[in-house]
């Protein structure tokens, strides 16, 4: 009988993420506690600076590189970026958590470098530069600021993403769409899907398809079955 992993919280972007992994999970045996995370989060709410146990970031991301394209599922080795300070920062993943969950998804998995940017990343060719500068395999807005924190109070994280856009086209840029507080008005986010359809087609077409694999990858995480198959 296969056991699901041994998770004592799952964190993941609030809005269709956060939905996706709930739905993941609805038919599974398992319960961890699921904390909807904002945006690009750059400080941990009390709920999450207070956590205890081990921790799963999931969610989306964007390819840097021509090798992960949309649908792919990736398991961070570390993660990087730059501090206010202008310091490039890298952080490891928990190894014991990361090796569970790897083992789980093998061999529909891939181990790589994630990088964390503070602003939406919507251009193939920064996409292509970052991944040159970094040697980074995808981009996020909350991965770094969540595993250094999390990671200083000595807990396990490990984090586990889909691609939702890859590296070759561009997708809008939201950018005047998301809040201060890290919110996306939905109403600018149109705005910007009118001024470039066809990027906006591209996006949502990906962003489906990774939350379909997202809600699928979260059922066979934590399914406990003697036929997991079936998943």
């Amino acid at each position: 009988m296969t056991i699901p992993i041994d998770v004592d919280v799952i964190l993941v972007p609030q809005g269709w993420e956060y939905r996706a992994v709930r739905r993941g999970l609805d038919v599974t045996g398992a319960a961890p506690k699921v904390l909807p995370i904002p945006l690009g989060v750059r400080t941990l709410t009390t709920d999450i600076a207070q956590l205890q146990g081990s921790v799963l970031l999931m969610g989306l991301c964007g390819s840097l590189s021509s090798e992960y394209e949309v649908g792919d599922i990736l398991l961070y080795r570390d993660c990087v970026g730059v501090s206010k300070e202008s310091e490039l920062l890298v952080r490891s993943c928990d190894r014991a958590l990361t090796s569970l969950v790897d083992n789980k998804l093998q061999p529909k998995i891939s181990s790589v470098r994630g990088l964390t940017s503070d602003r939406l990343i919507w251009s193939a060719a920064e996409k292509c530069q970052l991944h040159q500068n970094y040697n980074a395999a995808v981009v996020d807005m909350e991965g770094l600021a969540i595993l250094e924190a999390l990671s200083r109070s000595g807990m396990a994280v490990a984090m586990l993403r889909v691609v939702s856009d890859d590296c070759h086209n561009n997708i809008p840029d939201l950018s005047a769409a998301i809040t201060v507080d890290r919110k996306l008005q939905p109403l600018r986010a149109a705005f910007a899907f009118l001024r470039q359809p066809r990027a906006a087609f591209r996006l949502i077409r990906g962003s489906l398809r990774g939350l379909k694999v997202l809600r699928q990858t979260t059922t066979r995480l934590f399914y406990h079955s003697e036929n997991e198959n079936r998943v």
